[in-house]
C-alpha cells in the first residue's frame, strides 16, 4: 500500500446507497398527500388522509379525494384482509326532518333511514377518535352506520359535538378499480 493510499488520497468513496424509491410498491394502501390516482374514468388527487382510531386496534383509513368536479372518501379497514369504501357526504336535511328530529328527541339517529328512494338499516356504532391529518390531537366523535338491504349502499352519520352532525352514503369498491397511481409534484422524493 502506498502513502497515498494510506492517507485516502484519491481514494474512491463508497457509493451512497439510494433513498427509498418513491414509485416503487405504489399500492392504495400507500398512497399519499398529493399522489394522483384514476377511479370511474377520473384523474383524482390526495388531498388529505386522516384515520378514525375505534379503540382495540381497530383502524380506519380515510383519504379525500378531489377530482375537477367532486370530492369523495376513500376508506380502508383492515380485519383479515382490506375492505374498501368511497362515500360522498350529504347534508343531514337531504336524510328528511325526522332524522333530524329524531336526533333531537333521543340523542339517537332511527333504526331506518329512506335516502333516495332505498332504505338503509342501522347496523352498528360506536364511538372513536378522529385523527385530521393523521395527527392529534385527536377528536372524539361517534358513527352509526347503516347498509341497505344489498349490502351493497351504506349510510353513515357522524356526530362531532351536540348539534353538529355529518352524513354520508356510499358503496363498497375493489382495489382493482384504483389504477394510475403515480406520487404528485412535491412528494418527498419526487
Amino acid at each position: 500500500m502506498g502513502w497515498r493510499e494510506f492517507f485516502g488520497i484519491g481514494a474512491k468513496k463508497p457509493p451512497t446507497p439510494p433513498g427509498p424509491d418513491p414509485i416503487a410498491d405504489l399500492t392504495l394502501a400507500r398512497i399519499q398527500v398529493g399522489y394522483m390516482i384514476d377511479y370511474d374514468m377520473k384523474t383524482w388527487q390526495v388531498e388529505a388522509y386522516h384515520y378514525y382510531d375505534w379503540g382495540h386496534g381497530e383502524i380506519t383509513h380515510e383519504w379525500q379525494l378531489k377530482s375537477h368536479d367532486d370530492t369523495i372518501y376513500l376508506e380502508r379497514e383492515s380485519d383479515d384482509e382490506d375492505a374498501w369504501a368511497i362515500s360522498r357526504k350529504v347534508s343531514l336535511g337531504r336524510l328528511g326532518a325526522g332524522v333530524r328530529e329524531h336526533l333531537k328527541t333521543n340523542d339517537d339517529p332511527p333504526d331506518e333511514i329512506v335516502y333516495e328512494g332505498v332504505t338503509y338499516y342501522l347496523e352498528e356504532w360506536a364511538g372513536g377518535n378522529f385523527h385530521k391529518n393523521g395527527k392529534g390531537p385527536a377528536q372524539e366523535m361517534l358513527a352509526w352506520d347503516y347498509e341497505d338491504d344489498t349490502g351493497q349502499k351504506f349510510l353513515s352519520i357522524e356526530q362531532w359535538d351536540e348539534e353538529d352532525f355529518e352524513a354520508a352514503v356510499g358503496e363498497p369498491v375493489e382495489e382493482y378499480q384504483f389504477t394510475n397511481i403515480l406520487p404528485g409534484a412535491g412528494t418527498p422524493g419526487i
